[in-house]
């Protein structure tokens, strides 16, 4: 893998990690400040212990951005509320998907009306994150998908992607999205190192209703997982090289799915940049 172009992605990170009874200890042990997080929320336990993960490393210092999705709102005064919240934490960073719980819990079962309340709001975040997807969507055709991207632009100021383990898809989503005339920066979601068995735990403890969707929407990252020594992003990132780093992709940094093996990923990382200084120098 190249040093210059991955290894400058590397150090503009983001790690997602789910809001568990462990996840703040662990970051703290491991996590250096420089790198964010971002809090992910489960339509079973709704946006509580995102809310107040996202509070108490925040007060750690580090940048959080908490997953606000538009199916947990009650109703607008929710909204405000959850407002008002984040920006006394200091929180100047959102990710606003439509989340998966069925139904909504409010009026808003997509993103897009959400972004806009928080436009006519005044804008309370400097920063406002929507999803793309470059594998298909399990319930939205493709065109819509980029259609949905085109309309939130007006709102938002990158685009976080979900999955993707083709790096041929990846490059050819990067590039139809381009074509469309959706310039938002793009972070790549990347999923880190991870052994299926340790998967599977995570999946479970966030729920059974939840872990049910997790897994039937998902089946198939399982067999990628049960590999001798788990997954590992490597072979992703060296195949994709060259549509990570185009200038014309507009990539501003990988998306880490930590999936809660948050000691390791970081590891991994580490290991990375170290191997490209070498290289460098």
């Amino acid at each position: 893998m190249g040093a210059a172009g991955l290894g400058a992605l590397l150090e503009s990170v983001r790690y997602e990690v789910l809001p568990a009874r462990a996840t703040e200890e662990t970051v703290l042990a491991h996590v250096p400040r420089d790198v964010v997080l971002t809090v992910t929320a489960s339509p079973v336990k709704g946006l509580e212990p995102t809310l107040d993960l996202t509070g108490r490393l925040t007060a750690h210092g580090y940048r959080v951005v908490p997953h606000v999705p538009a199916r947990l709102l009650r109703d607008d005064v929710h909204l405000k509320e959850v407002v008002e919240r984040l920006r006394g934490a200091g929180v100047d960073d959102v990710f606003v998907p439509a989340g998966d719980a069925d139904p909504p819990a409010g009026p808003y079962d997509g993103a897009l009306p959400v972004l806009r309340r928080l436009t006519e709001l005044g804008g309370p975040f400097a920063r406002v994150g929507i999803t793309g997807y470059p594998e298909s969507h399990p319930l939205i055709h493709d065109d819509l998908t980029v259609q949905a991207m085109w309309d939130k632009q007006a709102h938002a100021d990158h685009i976080v992607s979900n999955l993707c383990f083709d790096p041929r898809v990846l490059g050819e989503w990067i590039a139809r999205i381009r074509r469309r005339g959706i310039t938002l920066p793009l972070y790549v979601g990347v999923a880190g190192p991870v052994q299926r068995a340790k998967l599977l735990a995570v999946a479970t403890r966030i729920g059974v209703g939840e872990s049910t969707r997790f897994l039937t929407r998902h089946a198939s990252w399982f067999w990628r997982f049960a590999a001798p020594g788990g997954y590992s992003p490597d072979g992703l990132l060296a195949r994709s090289e060259r549509a990570l780093t185009a200038p014309s992709a507009g990539v501003a940094g990988l998306h880490l799915f930590t999936f809660n093996q948050i000691a390791e990923t970081e590891r991994w990382r580490r290991t990375l940049l170290e191997r490209f200084g070498t290289a460098a120098s």
